[in-house]
């Protein structure tokens, strides 16, 4: 059994990988400075939600943005003795074609890998969590960078805790862009913002992409992913070709069966 583990700024998911399937998924907070005993407990105690165990790991491929973590992985593995594959610019079999390859968060690289192999290319991943990534991939699936935002949930936690009188208010599409009261105004500036910004530079990215290859911008692939991405305001947005909360952890199995030459991940969970 695999277990793919993705470690973003806000929470940790796992993935269990079985024959080339991506069986079962789990997700809890982050804590960054979580000890190695500490993270054991946890990741035990996730797993044992779907009656298997670390005992039951044969191998663990880990994405990971926060390094102390990444580190206490890493000891986690060699104290088990569970051969590990950490996602890097270095380890994940593509191109990228930017300026500084190992700034770039290897959750973005795993997400481009996943969906040049899954969905073609060239194709756009936007990522919902703590920030918002667009991440390009080119026709021959090579990274080719992209674009951070700030997340919805950490625009709307700023705003209410940086004025006065400004309350936290639930993330929901409302049904004008004018509001009547400050929640409304709110969730318009906020949601309907953030849809707009979205939709964007999803455009212009895809323009950016289609021009070189002489095609269309509807012709170059657009997938979510992500905390956030099955979050009833994602309807709303025109031009995605696939919401995969997944892609991240299925990346990850791809990457580790294309460096060890495992069973290929399949595109469906379970």
């Amino acid at each position: 059994m695999l277990l793919t583990i993705d470690i973003g700024n806000s929470n940790l998911t796992i993935g269990l990988v079985r024959d080339g399937a991506l069986v079962a998924t789990r997700r809890a907070a982050t804590h960054r400075g979580a000890t190695t005993d500490e993270l054991e407990l946890q990741l035990d105690g996730l797993l044992r939600l779907d009656e298997s165990g670390l005992a039951d790991v044969s191998a663990i491929c880990l994405a990971s943005v926060v390094p102390d973590l990444t580190a206490g992985v890493e000891s986690l593995a060699a104290r088990r003795r569970i051969p590990i594959l950490v996602a890097s610019a270095g380890t994940i079999p593509l191109a990228v074609r930017v300026d500084r390859p190992a700034e770039v968060g290897p959750d973005r690289l795993v997400n481009a890998l996943a969906a040049h192999r899954l969905y073609g290319a060239p194709a756009v991943v936007v990522d919902f969590g703590t920030a918002t990534t667009f991440d390009a991939v080119a026709v021959d699936g090579a990274f080719l960078g992209g674009a951070i935002a700030p997340g919805l949930t950490l625009g709307g936690d700023a705003l209410a805790a940086r004025t006065a009188s400004l309350p936290r208010v639930e993330l929901r599409v409302p049904d004008r862009a004018i509001g009547r009261d400050t929640v409304s105004a709110m969730q318009a500036g906020i949601v309907l913002g953030y849809q707009a910004l979205t939709a964007g530079l999803l455009a212009r990215i895809r323009a950016e992409l289609a021009a070189p290859a002489g095609l269309a911008p509807r012709d170059v692939r657009a997938i979510a992913t992500g905390g956030l991405s099955q979050a009833p305001w994602i309807r709303g947005l025109d031009g995605l070709d696939a919401v995969d909360p997944d892609l991240t952890l299925r990346g990850l199995a791809i990457l580790h069966a294309e460096v060890t030459g495992g069973t290929r991940i399949e595109l469906g969970l379970g």
